[in-house]
């Protein structure tokens, strides 16, 4: 485990085979809804405005028939590391049924973003996420922070789960894995930052 918080866990495991790791996170939110905090993992634009570590974010094609588009992201990393760029498609859905929402995203080629050689391309990336609401898609926890002391997170707001891998094709050691989470530059903290949920 890397990092155990309250309402925030992430664990890594190594990918049998390969020097890479899995990437998983665990988190809890009650002071925002489900539909906010999924809005925002599929909002490009929002995420320009408060994620200083974008370059370039881009949607390319999208599908609104499947829920799909495909995405061109280009990001800093940190010092003396070069910019990763990733060309990814990523379909998403509500599920009323089952109460979930779901977003799936994986690398693709797509003949409209050449690679550039001012960035390394990620070829190696994909991620699911699994959003289950406590009670319902517009639920939220009266009181916000505060609530949370009376026991309010059991009912309302909402859990999800982030499986996450990628090749950087660089070896983070772990401070380096620690700053990547407390600055949001990992595409599997999008959105996730309570702060930027709230200002929806």
């Amino acid at each position: 485990m890397i990092m155990d918080k309250k309402h925030f866990k992430l664990w890594r495991r190594p990918i049998e085979g390969t020097h890479l790791y899995q990437y998983r996170v665990f988190g809890t939110y009650t002071d925002v809804t489900p539909r906010q905090f999924f809005n925002v993992q599929l909002d490009t634009e929002y995420r320009k405005k408060w994620d200083s570590l974008v370059i370039k974010l881009d949607v390319i094609e999208r599908d609104l028939a499947t829920g799909s588009e495909v995405i061109h992201w280009v990001t800093h990393f940190p010092y003396p590391m070069y910019s990763r760029d990733y060309v990814y498609v990523r379909r998403y859905s509500v599920d009323k049924e089952n109460n979930l929402m779901v977003l799936v995203s994986r690398a693709v080629e797509h003949p409209s973003v050449p690679e550039d050689p001012e960035y390394v391309r990620v070829r190696t990336y994909e991620s699911q996420m699994v959003i289950r609401p406590h009670k319902t898609f517009d639920e939220v926890c009266p009181g916000g922070w505060a609530a949370r002391l009376r026991g309010c997170s059991s009912r309302n707001g909402f859990d999800y789960l982030l499986t996450y891998s990628d090749n950087p094709q660089t070896v983070f050691p772990r401070y380096c894995v620690s700053w990547m989470v407390s600055s949001g530059s990992c595409a599997w903290l999008t959105g996730s930052k309570e702060e930027r949920v709230r200002a929806e």
